[in-house]
C-alpha cells in the first residue's frame, strides 16, 4: 500500500483516524475469530472425548459380562459340572481319593473272615472306581466345552472390540481433518476480510490524494 507524500493537517488526521479504527476493528475480528476457533476446538475436543469414554466404557461392560457372565445365562448343571470339574482337578481330590482307597484296601486285606465287604481281588472297589470314571468324564466334558464356548466367544468379542476400535479411530481422524479444514476456512475469511479493509482504506487514500 502506498501512503501519500504530502497531506494536509485534515487529511493527516482523517488517515490517523481510519488507520486506528482499522486496527481497532482488525484486531477486534482477529480476537472474534480465535475466540470462535478455541470455542470450536473445546467442543470438538469434548465430542472426542465423551466419544473415547463411551468407547472404553462399552469395552469393559462387554469384556465384564464375557469374563463373569449373569447367572441367568448359567444352568444349574452347567454350575454342577463347573464345581465337579474344578473339584476333581484340585488336589483335596487327590488327597481324599487316595485316602479312601488306601482305607479300603487295608481294611478289606487285614479283617478277619466274612468282616471285610470287598474281599480281595477288590471287585466292589473295581466297580466303584469305573462308575466314578464314567460319571466324572462326561460331566469334565461338559464343562470343557462350555469353556470352549467362552473362548469362542471371548474371540468373536475380540473380533468386535478390534474393528470397533478402528472404527472409531477413523472417526476420529475424520473428525480431525474436519475440524483442521473449519479452522483453516475461518483462517482465510478472517484474511480475506482484511485484505478487504485494507482495500477500501487505500481506495479511500487514493481519492484523498486526488483532492
Amino acid at each position: 500500500m502506498k501512503f501519500p507524500h504530502k497531506l494536509s493537517l485534515s487529511n493527516a488526521l482523517i488517515f490517523v483516524f481510519l488507520w486506528t479504527y482499522t486496527s481497532n476493528k482488525l484486531q477486534a475480528m482477529k480476537k472474534n475469530a480465535i475466540n470462535q476457533m478455541m470455542l470450536e476446538e473445546d467442543n470438538q475436543l469434548k465430542k472426542l472425548h465423551q466419544i473415547v469414554q463411551d468407547t472404553i466404557e462399552e469395552e469393559q461392560l462387554i469384556v465384564n459380562n464375557l469374563l463373569n457372565p449373569p447367572e441367568d445365562f448359567i444352568s444349574r448343571g452347567q454350575k454342577i459340572s463347573d464345581r465337579v470339574a474344578r473339584f476333581g482337578g484340585s488336589w483335596v481330590f487327590i488327597i481324599w481319593f487316595m485316602c479312601i482307597l488306601f482305607f479300603w484296601i487295608s481294611y478289606n486285606a487285614l479283617a478277619p473272615g466274612k468282616a471285610a465287604f470287598d474281599p480281595y481281588p477288590f471287585i466292589l472297589m473295581n466297580l466303584v472306581l469305573s462308575c466314578i470314571a464314567a460319571l466324572q468324564a462326561p460331566i469334565i466334558m461338559m464343562s470343557q466345552n462350555r469353556q470352549e464356548e467362552k473362548d469362542r466367544m471371548r474371540g468373536e468379542n475380540d473380533y468386535m472390540i478390534n474393528l470397533k476400535a478402528e472404527m472409531e479411530i477413523r472417526k476420529l481422524h475424520l473428525k480431525m481433518d474436519l475440524l483442521l479444514e473449519e479452522q483453516v476456512k475461518t483462517i482465510c475469511e478472517a484474511q480475506s476480510r482484511q485484505f478487504q479493509m485494507l482495500a477500501e482504506i487505500n481506495a479511500k487514500l487514493k481519492k484523498m490524494e486526488e483532492k
